[in-house]
């Protein structure tokens, strides 16, 4: 009887090991008070996947703060409303709303709007990729032809001669 309730805990815990190695799951937040601020590594990226207003009159965005070499700030994304039943926008369709990604180092922020819920689903990842424009860290990669390549060859043509 122990056996199998043995083989049953080993088997849970590589799963469980399985998902904490693997997992990045994504983060959702729900901003009313006080600003999100997310860091963004040097060899990371942010995903952005969604990004929601509901309430307020002002639009809700994400700020971007570049701390790399290059510097300098934007806002990136702007809040799908989602509550277009009341006020100005009544007669408006839904929005579509937007992805984005945004590679490191930086600084991420999203102030609170008043009035209003901001909602923000994220993801942050390690670039794997590497390399950039310098070509450090590429592997190059060997493509092989199985037929040789067609060299075109001379012919010559007749003339008639009157």
């Amino acid at each position: 009887m122990k056996m199998p309730a043995v083989r049953y805990f080993v088997a849970l815990m590589f799963l469980a090991a399985a998902q904490v190695a693997f997992a990045n799951p994504f983060k959702s937040k729900i901003i009313t008070g006080s600003a999100l601020v997310i860091t963004v590594p040097d060899d990371h990226f942010l995903k952005i996947s969604n990004f929601t207003q509901q309430g307020g009159t002002d639009r809700g965005v994400v700020s971007v703060t570049l701390t790399g070499e290059d510097g300098g700030s934007a806002n990136v994304l702007a809040a799908t409303r989602i509550d277009l039943s009341t006020g100005t926008n009544s007669q408006n369709f839904p929005e579509i709303g937007n992805r984005v990604i945004m590679a490191g180092p930086a600084e991420v922020t999203v102030a609170p709007v008043t009035g209003a819920t901001l909602f923000i689903t994220y993801r942050k990842e390690l670039n794997e990729g590497g390399g950039g424009s310098s070509g450090a860290g590429v592997t190059p990669i060997p493509i092989f032809s199985p037929t040789p390549p067609v060299t075109p060859t001379p012919t010559a043509t007749a003339s008639p001669t009157p």
